[in-house]
């Protein structure tokens, strides 16, 4: 099933700045994400790329600069569609199939929608079998198959992923990456956040390349790996470029 355009997205950044402590984590991001594609924000540890993620769904507020819907609304605005994913996903103590019907039950989706969509989202991501297991005794790829899921189930025209594998063996990676490849040819827009160079290479349409919270690149995927524009970008490619 293909995902028609998004009527909320573009969702534009512009100048986006955050500080902390009187020392700017991240300044003049601008740029936009549009429907149907895959972005990622790429670079090294401490680079900002989680901190992007929270400014774009809206968790934070910008201290300078704004990101801002199609319509005009702000990031936290459309909260509803929408959906985040972290690095360690936070699961209730219940099944899984309950943790997708809470939220469901939470965006106010029709009780009696509810059983048939958290189990076509079980299903098609293979975990049917699971769905009456406790969700905190899961393996943590299951787990996180299971929060992407959750958010699936919302229909979301846009998904943020924080280093969604960071933590996960080669073997949970891979089932989490076909997950998103399978998302990502239905249409779903999504953004992620990944320091691994050869997922990125896998995975992004376009890159959004930072470097002590700046974006040093916007460019498509192609691009950006077979000749990177900026000295740290390049340096980063190589292996140089830890911080």
């Amino acid at each position: 099933m293909t995902i028609p355009p998004a009527a909320i997205l573009p969702l534009r950044a512009d100048r986006l700045c955050y500080d902390a402590d009187g020392r700017a984590l991240l300044c003049d991001v601008s740029f936009a994400l549009r429907a149907g594609e895959f972005v990622v924000a790429l670079g090294p540890n401490g680079a900002g790329k989680s901190l992007l993620l929270r400014l774009c769904h809206g968790l934070l507020a910008p201290a300078r600069g704004q990101v801002r819907w199609a319509d005009g609304a702000p990031a936290d605005a459309h909260r509803l569609r929408h959906g985040l994913v972290f690095q360690k996903p936070v699961m209730l103590r219940r099944s899984a199939r309950a943790n997708v019907l809470h939220a469901l039950a939470a965006a106010r989706v029709a009780r009696a929608q509810r059983p048939q969509r958290a189990q076509a989202a079980l299903a098609r991501f293979g975990l049917d079998d699971l769905a009456e297991r406790p969700a905190r005794l899961l393996s943590g790829g299951e787990q996180q198959r299971l929060a992407i899921a959750r958010a699936v189930a919302l229909r979301p025209d846009a998904l943020f992923l924080d280093e969604p594998t960071s933590a996960l063996d080669p073997g949970a990676t891979r089932q989490v990456e076909d997950m998103l490849c399978a998302l990502k040819a239905d249409g779903l827009t999504m953004m992620m956040a990944t320091h691994d160079l050869a997922q990125a290479r896998r995975l992004a349409d376009r890159v959004l390349f930072l470097h002590k919270g700046r974006l040093e690149e916007n460019a498509l995927a192609g691009d950006f790996f077979a000749g990177p524009k900026s000295a740290a970008a390049a340096a980063f490619l190589k292996g140089d470029l830890l911080w």
